[in-house]
């Protein structure tokens, strides 16, 4: 293959792993989505994407874990008392341990 040819390849491989990335983070688990219409699931979407700061966006998830307790009671469906784990420090994103790297020998 000639160099530009390969560059070629390359952006196409790292564009697909970007999309696939931003995918994953738009459908990441929302606490209680099962008591949810799409619209609302888009509309929480949102409004963690508007949040400025990480405790914006610890706010709205907990506004939203509350109102999913309060739906959740009211329909007679239990709910885990913990939301799910977000962000890059809580078991996905980058980082040790992720992705294909050199193991340890044992």
């Amino acid at each position: 293959m000639t160099k530009k040819t390969v560059k070629i390849a390359l952006s196409a491989i790292a564009l697909g792993l970007m999309a696939s990335t931003a995918s994953f983070a738009a459908d990441a688990p929302i606490y209680g989505s099962q008591l949810m219409s799409k619209q609302e699931r888009i509309e929480h979407r949102n409004k963690l994407r508007a949040a400025k700061t990480v405790e914006e966006r610890e706010q709205v998830r907990l506004q939203h874990h509350e109102q999913m307790q309060l739906r959740a009671k009211e329909k007679g469906v239990t709910l885990p008392d913990t939301p799910p784990a977000q962000g890059a420090g809580q078991g996905r994103g980058v980082g040790p341990g992720s992705g294909m790297g050199p193991g340890r020998n044992r």
